[in-house]
């Protein structure tokens, strides 16, 4: 395992390569050798069957021998008259009995393979035997030629092996410069990647030229690297915003505590104590939302379990037994959803109050059970649960309204602050919305700020 990870992938591909190429450059190279030794060996029988040929002739018109049997030194020929006596044979073959033990067949011509036998050094040899016909009978002209070994002749051998391995060799060297060629933008990617860090995140790696899988592979690092630009850039932002949310209550309590302790006789420990009181209780209410983020952040997980939004939006209502607005209700009933209720019940409560603290007088919550469109029909297969939060405020400007739900995001800073709002509750709320698998939107409204919370209802909601 450790040899495998040391060897690159231009390495392994070129190996691969290589034994590829070299298996078939042998494998042409034994194919070509193959054809050239049939191509030899159907002309040398050819040539043997044409001069055994010539000797059957001249045995059938004179019936008897006058011109030389063979007229290469190689070749080996016998005659053989009718009464299976040879009468004439080539010098290797004088005194010695008939070369093969078959004889013509009903075509006037046989042809095999002799090994050994009368055959000088155990030697292969074609032999070929033919008939000539004459008044006195049948003869039988034998003729033969050494077999062509496999090689064929061992300057073709040669040629063919090494032909055979530079044709291996410049497959090897094709392969391996396709393979380091096709890795050299990813070799690009990894050293710009190397270089990409925390002081210089807006760098991004090059594109290749080839519209392929590596350009692919480049598209997707760099949206990778986009999106995480963005978080730490939304991180940066957070941490500046929370610092800055958090300086202001610290800096008041400095304030009151330097004045007190400058000027002791002009206040007193009440007054001192409910001044700091108040900007404790901002701090926690800073803290606590910042514990809640991370936490849900961390934990998208919720707990599930049937709620029914109506009785949960009676139950958080009744929570507030002096409400400073006027509460109105138009609640349908069994509208279940499945979620976390104390999540659940955090959302209803940050939409309450922020409603309360922009209402001019009256707060309306409605609850309905709606049918989804069908492209959405994944999303909420059994409709949608819909709660609406609205208040008879002056409203927030159509281009504003996404802008509440950034993290401390405000419209107006001072009058958030001064009324009590820590910039986290709305981003609070659709992070849970989202959690539970719905949205949470500002929508139009006859008057003042309408949120609209949507939730996928459950398999009663429908059924009801």
């Amino acid at each position: 395992m450790t040899i495998r990870r040391r060897i690159s992938i231009t390495t392994r591909i070129t190996l691969f390569t290589a034994v590829v190429a070299t298996l078939l450059s042998a494998l042409l190279a034994i194919t070509l050798m193959l054809v050239f030794h049939r191509y030899a060996t159907t002309a040398l029988t050819t040539e043997t069957m044409s001069a055994g040929g010539r000797v059957a002739s001249e045995v059938e018109r004179h019936e008897a021998i006058t011109t030389p049997l063979a007229g290469q030194r190689d070749r080996n020929l016998q005659v053989v008259d009718p009464r299976g006596v040879v009468v004439a044979a080539t010098p290797q073959l004088q005194g010695k009995p008939i070369i093969a033990p078959f004889g013509p067949d009903s075509k006037n011509i046989t042809h095999a393979v002799v090994c050994g036998g009368v055959f000088p050094g155990g030697r292969c040899q074609i032999v070929i035997a033919q008939s000539a016909h004459t008044t006195a009978g049948d003869w039988i002209i034998y003729s033969s030629s050494p077999t062509i070994p496999p090689y064929v002749d061992p300057w073709l051998a040669g040629t063919v092996a090494g032909g055979a391995a530079l044709l291996a060799a410049a497959i090897t060297l094709l392969g391996h410069r396709i393979a380091h060629a096709a890795l050299r933008p990813v070799t690009a990617i990894r050293t710009e990647l190397d270089r990409i860090n925390e002081t210089c995140p807006e760098r991004r790696v090059p594109y290749p030229q080839a519209k392929d899988e590596i350009h692919d592979l480049a598209d997707s690092v760099n949206h990778t690297l986009a999106r995480l630009q963005a978080a730490m850039e939304q991180q940066r932002a957070f941490t500046s915003d929370a610092s800055h949310e958090l300086r202001s209550p610290i800096a008041a309590i400095r304030a009151e505590v330097e004045d007190a302790l400058l000027a002791p006789e002009e206040t007193s420990v009440p007054t001192v104590g409910n001044t700091v009181l108040r900007s404790v209780d901002r701090l926690e209410a800073i803290v606590g939302d910042l514990l809640t983020i991370a936490r849900q952040d961390h934990d998208r997980q919720v707990e599930r379990e049937p709620i029914d939004l109506s009785e949960l939006v009676t139950t958080e209502s009744g929570r507030r037994p002096h409400p400073a607005k006027r509460f109105d209700y138009a609640l349908e009933p069994g509208v279940v959803v499945i979620g976390d209720r104390a999540r659940l019940s955090r959302l209803l409560s940050n939409l309450i109050d922020n409603a309360e603290r922009y209402a001019a007088s009256t707060i309306t919550l409605r609850v309905s059970h709606v049918a989804g469109s069908k492209r959405d029909a994944h999303r909420f297969p059994n409709g949608i649960a819909m709660l609406e939060v609205i208040d008879d405020g002056k409203g927030i400007d159509p281009g504003k309204r996404e802008l509440v739900f950034q993290r401390f995001a405000r419209l107006d800073t001072a009058r958030d602050r001064g009324a009590g709002g820590t910039g986290l509750g709305l981003p609070i709320a659709r992070q849970t919305a989202e959690a539970h698998g719905g949205t949470l939107g500002i929508e139009d409204s006859t008057c003042g700020t309408r949120f609209v919370l949507r939730l996928p209802a459950t398999e009663a909601a429908r059924a009801d």
